[in-house]
C-alpha cells in the first residue's frame, strides 16, 4: 500500500518538519517521434514516488521539476530549455527554501544533461551545510536517449502516450562515442530523429523491470546516504 506524502497535495499544517523530501528534477525536451516531450521527468517522478513508498517516514515527494538543461536538443521544436546557469540557480534556491523546514533532500535526476549543473550545485549547497544530495535514475545497459529503454519504461508507465507506430532507430552507437559531437553540434546533427538507440523490442514488461531496477537502487542510495564530493549518492562496494 501507498505510504507517500505528495507535497503538493498537503495543507502547511499537515506538513512535518525535518522531513525527507525527494524532488524529481527532469525535462522537457524531443524524445524521437513516438515518446513524449515530458518522459524524463515522467520517469523521474515515477521512481520518486516508488522509492517513498519504500523507505521508512514516509518522506515527501516534491512536485517534479520538469525544466532542465536541454541545449543539446534545441534545434527540435518542443524542448524548453533553461541552460545549466538558471538550472544551477534553482536547485540552490529550492533547497535553501526547503532547508528552511525540512530535514534530508534528495534530487531524483532523469536527464544527463542536468548531471553536470547538480554537481555543482550540490557542491556548492554541501559546502554551505545543507543535508542534500542526488541521484540518477540510470539503468546498466540501457541505450542513450528514446530508444528501447524509454520506450519500455513510457510503455510501463504510460503506453497510450507512446506513439510505437512511429517508432525509428536512431544512431546506435554507444554514448561515449558520440559524445565528442553531441556537445559540438547537438542531437539533430547525430540524428536527424532525435533518436540514439533504437526502440524495436520495447516492452512494457521490460520497462517494469527497468523501473524496479532504478528503485531499488535509489531506495539502497539514500538509506545508505553515502555521498561523494559532487552531491552524489554513491553504494558501497559489494564485497
Amino acid at each position: 500500500m501507498a505510504v507517500r506524502r505528495a507535497l503538493g497535495d498537503m495543507v502547511w499544517p499537515a506538513v512535518p518538519s525535518g522531513s525527507l523530501v525527494l524532488v524529481p528534477v527532469g525535462s522537457t525536451e524531443q524524445h524521437g517521434p513516438h515518446l513524449p516531450l515530458d518522459t524524463d521527468i515522467t520517469v523521474a517522478h515515477a521512481v520518486a514516488r516508488r522509492a517513498a513508498d519504500a523507505l521508512s517516514g514516509p518522506p515527501l515527494v516534491a512536485p517534479p521539476l520538469a525544466y532542465g538543461a536541454s541545449g543539446e536538443h534545441a534545434d527540435f521544436p518542443g524542448t524548453v530549455s533553461i541552460g545549466h546557469e538558471a538550472l544551477r540557480a534553482v536547485l540552490v534556491e529550492l533547497t535553501r527554501s526547503l532547508s528552511l523546514w525540512a530535514g534530508r533532500v534528495v534530487f531524483v535526476n532523469g536527464h544527463g544533461g542536468n548531471t553536470a549543473t547538480l554537481d555543482t550545485a550540490l557542491g556548492l549547497l554541501r559546502a554551505e551545510g545543507h543535508d542534500v544530495a542526488w541521484t540518477g535514475c540510470g539503468t546498466p545497459g540501457g541505450d542513450a536517449h528514446a530508444g528501447r529503454t524509454e520506450t519500455s519504461l513510457m510503455l510501463h508507465l504510460a503506453p497510450e502516450r507512446v506513439r510505437l507506430e512511429a517508432a525509428v532507430a536512431g544512431d546506435t552507437r554507444p554514448l561515449a562515442v558520440l559524445l565528442p559531437d553531441l556537445m559540438a553540434r547537438g542531437v539533430r546533427a547525430v540524428s536527424p530523429s532525435g533518436v540514439l538507440g533504437d526502440p524495436a523490442g520495447a516492452s512494457a514488461e521490460e520497462g517494469r523491470r527497468a523501473l524496479d531496477v532504478m528503485v531499488a537502487a535509489a531506495v539502497r542510495r539514500i538509506t545508505a546516504w553515502t555521498v561523494d564530493g559532487r552531491g552524489r549518492l554513491t553504494e558501497a562496494e559489494r564485497r
